[in-house]
Order: C-alpha cells, then sequence, then structure tokens
C-alpha cells in the first residue's frame, strides 16, 4: 500500500463525496413516486417567478384542438389567473403540420423552456396532458429535467393515470371510468361499448388490463378496452364479442382528442378502419367522435393533476 492510499488526500476524499451525493440524489429522484420535484440548488437564492407549462402531443385537428387542449389550459388558467401559462407540443411532426394547414407555429419543449428563461421565470410547474405514463411522459419528464440548470425548480405532473389504490392512494383507473361513464350509451342486450386507446410497446401499455378490470368491479356491463398500437388489439376482443352474443358496439377513443386515430383509424371510411372490420365480421357500429377533453369532468381530473403541481411548486401541503 503506498502512503497515497493509506492517507487520501482531502481534495480527493471531498470529491469522492460530491459524487457519491450527486448519486444518492439522482437514485432518489429514480425511486420517487408521484409529482416529480427539481430543485438547482445553484439558483437557491434566485427570486422565485413562477409560470405554468402544459406539454402535450399535440393534433392537426384544430377543432378538437380548442375543445381539449385549449379547454384544459382555460381551466388551469381560471385556477391561477395570475400566473402565465405557455404551451409546449412534443411532436415534431405536429407543429410542423400545424405550421403548414394553419400558419400557426406551435411550441416545441426547447422553445417554450428557452421564451420561459428569456422571459425570467425561474419556477415552472410542467402539466403532462399524457393518459399514461408511458413513453411520451418519460420523454417529457426526461426533457424537462435537462433543463432544470436554468431554472432553480421544475415540477412535473404525474399523467392522467398514475396510482391504481393501492394503500392510501387514490385510484386514477376508477376516477377516470366514473368520469367517462356519463357518456357511455345506455347498453341493451347484445349491445357493447368498445374504448379505443393509444397503445404502446412500454410496460405501461398494462394499465389496460388494469382499466378493463376496474371495469369488470365497477359493474359497468359489456365494455371492452382496445388498443391501436398495443394489447389487446380490436382483433383479440372480437372473439369475446361473439362469445358473448355482442351484435351492436359503439366505438368511443380513450385519447385526450378526437383526432387522427379516432376519425380515421377508428371510425374511416377506408377498409381497414375499425369501423368496417368489425362491420365485416357481422357487428353493427355506431361511434362517438370526442377526446376525453371534452369530458368537463375528465378535465377536472386534469385539473387535479396541475393543482397537485403547482402545490409542490409553491411548497404548499
Amino acid at each position: 500500500m503506498t502512503p497515497s492510499d493509506s492517507n487520501p488526500s482531502p481534495l480527493t476524499f471531498s470529491q469522492a463525496e460530491k459524487e457519491e451525493a450527486g448519486m444518492i440524489a439522482a437514485l432518489r429522484r429514480a425511486s420517487s413516486i408521484g409529482v416529480k420535484v427539481l430543485e438547482n440548488q445553484a439558483m437557491k437564492e434566485a427570486p422565485d417567478r413562477d409560470a405554468i407549462l402544459v406539454m402535450a402531443f399535440g393534433t392537426t385537428y384544430s377543432e378538437t384542438r380548442r375543445k381539449t387542449i385549449e379547454a384544459v389550459e382555460k381551466d388551469i388558467h381560471r385556477l391561477y389567473p395570475e400566473i402565465p401559462i405557455l404551451e409546449a407540443y412534443t411532436s415534431k411532426i405536429i407543429i410542423k403540420r400545424v405550421h403548414l394547414k394553419e400558419n400557426v407555429l406551435k411550441a416545441s419543449p426547447a422553445r417554450a423552456f428557452r421564451k420561459l428563461k428569456e422571459e425570467g421565470y425561474t419556477r415552472i410547474a410542467v402539466v403532462a396532458l399524457n393518459i399514461i405514463p408511458g413513453i411520451e411522459y418519460d420523454y417529457t419528464c426526461l426533457f424537462a429535467e435537462s433543463q432544470l440548470s436554468m431554472f432553480k425548480k421544475i415540477v412535473i405532473s404525474t399523467p392522467l393515470l398514475y396510482f391504481q389504490g393501492v394503500k392510501d392512494q387514490r385510484d386514477d383507473v376508477a376516477d377516470l371510468l366514473e368520469a367517462m361513464k356519463g357518456q357511455f350509451p345506455p347498453l341493451d342486450d347484445g349491445d357493447a361499448i368498445l374504448l379505443m386507446a393509444h397503445g404502446t410497446p412500454h410496460p405501461a401499455n398494462a394499465y389496460y388490463s388494469v382499466i378493463q378490470d376496474r371495469i369488470r368491479e365497477m359493474g359497468l356491463g359489456p365494455v371492452f378496452v382496445y388498443t391501436v398500437e398495443g394489447r389487446p388489439s380490436l382483433e383479440d376482443i372480437i372473439p369475446p364479442l361473439k362469445k358473448q352474443h355482442i351484435h351492436h358496439v359503439t366505438l368511443m377513443p380513450t385519447m385526450l382528442v378526437a383526432g387522427d386515430h379516432a376519425n380515421n383509424d377508428m371510425a374511416g371510411d377506408d377498409p381497414d378502419s375499425h369501423k368496417n372490420i368489425l362491420i365485416r365480421e357481422g357487428f353493427t357500429v355506431s361511434t362517438y367522435i370526442h377526446g376525453l377533453g371534452e369530458n368537463e369532468k375528465v378535465r377536472r381530473l386534469y385539473a387535479a393533476r396541475a393543482i397537485e403541481t403547482m402545490n409542490a411548486l409553491l411548497n404548499k401541503k
């Protein structure tokens, strides 16, 4: 053993402690649940100037945008009229298409955070309009964390579905279904409702199974969840529909907006639309083309996420 091995210098030991402290802080953030609170100690003396950033995937359908994304933003503004609200779309393709179609330039996350910095805001509440904590929500969280060096504090909301009633936690899945059931049509013998969700290769796809289980627990009747890009697929639920002698189905999106998936994949006139696949399988089909953001009770859930996030930003219990 050399002298340097047996007697590490204070500088070396201090550096190791700093690295360990940074690692522990990162691990704590990674293992925490709920609203994510990120603080930049280098700016702890900076004045508090607060802003809200609403982040959504976006849509090229202007009418559903007004009734959903913008409606949620207006609800949040009514709660916090003195705090500025900015908006960012996470989809570059949507930003480009809206610009070409409407000559409206939606901000990307980078553009929105840069604007907040330029205007002197130091504490940012990020309200994520995702449904599940999947790929898009992970992107929102990671991008926000990458901006922390420019701000004193960033707090990120949970998505619409997060907690599942474990121990003393709320049950977001049951709350969503309670909010949605008012838009369900009456069901006679042979009727069913098919809730079209997005689906994802992310493990958060498991939320759709939880939704189906809560439907059963709540006694909502023949209501089935399927996804566009995950499991269960439409093909997965057709055999159970036939086994239960269902002959009429109502297709309903479980997405914030009624955009391309709802209007084309679900209810379009192409042969491979869900509507036409079901018709060929012998079902009669009705469609309900409204995004979740049009449902006032669902918007209240998003408002609750905003309140929870702002309370964390303002250090309120």
